[in-house]
């Protein structure tokens, strides 16, 4: 065919992009900022709620691309668009011709500091979310010192205005649960508690895992808000927060507070959407032109996303986007002479 395609974005969504349009033909290119390929799904152990492996998931995203060209730890100069084509500058100064652009570039976590209330930075025994799934893959963390109480907190900058975050991260409540589990796992006789605001279980096998949460590993879920976190004179953390169904008060002690930090838009969405001449929504992703009908497409022709780049998603929702971009570039490309 004779036509190229840039992918902006090296994570999942990106990576099946880039597998599906070169099967389909197209000469493929794939930049990706850091020094690797995989994104978020690289620091990943398991995937809920089946406990698939991530590093294997990973491997079988890598495979269909491994002959395609890649630029690491590289970023997006300047797109210049003449004709049908798109004149790309990378900052390793390569300049690149594609006829289409399908941005993958994801997303960020939730600075947890800017919570100042949780402590996390200020008191040892306070980790994230990701600090828990990097725990799992390499069994190391100097916080975790065999906790016999764990707490975890939902919604550390999602839905929450004061963190200029309105949007729900869709993964955070799942994920508690699955980190809830595989800690009970390895700490049997340590009491586990997940403190929410509302719990958004809408995925198949969602409902599942947190029902066995309850039953099988006898994790406590409390409707409430986390208002304050101390350390005492032992270096244990004690927290208080509402019970919202009972409507009373709640004091515990706990060896370990693990905070759900949420998706946020990239740092550099704004630059990237002035290069592309795109919008951002008001949650500073990227704007599609329909959010029903054409939710792959951009509002400017020959610019397309996939995953979360777009808002936050779920590793199927984003994989499967990236299959439907690739469709929809192909249908675009075939019809440019």
């Amino acid at each position: 065919m004779n036509k190229q395609v840039l992918v902006i974005g090296g994570g999942p969504a990106g990576l099946e992009t880039a597998g599906q349009l070169e099967n389909l033909g197209y000469k493929v290119y794939i930049v990706e900022k850091s020094d690797k390929l995989g994104g978020h799904l690289l620091k990943w152990d398991r995937l809920f709620p089946d406990s698939i492996s991530a590093a294997e998931t990973l491997q079988k995203l890598l495979e269909p691309v491994v002959h395609i060209t890649t630029f690491l730890g590289c970023e997006v100069v300047s797109v210049n668009k003449t004709g049908g084509h798109f004149y790309v500058q990378l900052s390793n100064e390569a300049t690149l011709s594609v006829s289409s652009i399908v941005v993958t570039a994801g997303f960020s976590l939730f600075s947890a500091e800017k919570k100042e209330e949780y402590g996390y930075n200020i008191y040892n025994r306070v980790v994230t979310s990701a600090d828990i799934e990097s725990y799992f893959k390499t069994k190391s963390d100097d916080r975790i010192q065999n906790p016999k109480s764990i707490g975890f907190v939902h919604c550390v900058g999602s839905r929450d205005e004061k963190a200029c975050n309105k949007q729900c991260s869709k993964v955070c409540c799942i994920t508690a649960v699955k980190q809830a589990c595989e800690m009970k796992e390895l700490y049997p006789e340590a009491d586990v508690y997940c403190f929410y605001m509302d719990l958004r279980m809408y995925g198949r096998g969602y409902e599942d895992l947190y029902l066995e949460a309850q039953s099988q590993y006898g994790i406590r879920f409390i409707r409430g808000r986390v208002s304050e976190v101390a350390e005492d004179e032992t270096g244990r953390l004690v927290i208080k927060a509402e019970d919202t169904l009972s409507s009373k008060p709640l004091k515990i002690t706990l060896d370990l507070l693990v905070l759900m930090v949420g998706m946020v838009k990239n740092s550099d969405n704004e630059k990237l959407s002035s290069l592309l001449n795109t919008r951002l929504g008001d949650d500073g992703f990227f704007q599609c032109a329909n959010p029903i009908l054409r939710s792959t497409e951009g509002e400017s022709e020959g610019i397309f996303f996939a995953g979360a780049s777009t808002g936050p998603k779920t590793l199927p929702e984003s994989i499967n986007e990236a299959k439907a971009s690739a469709l929809a570039i192909h249908g675009y490309l075939s019809k440019q002479k």
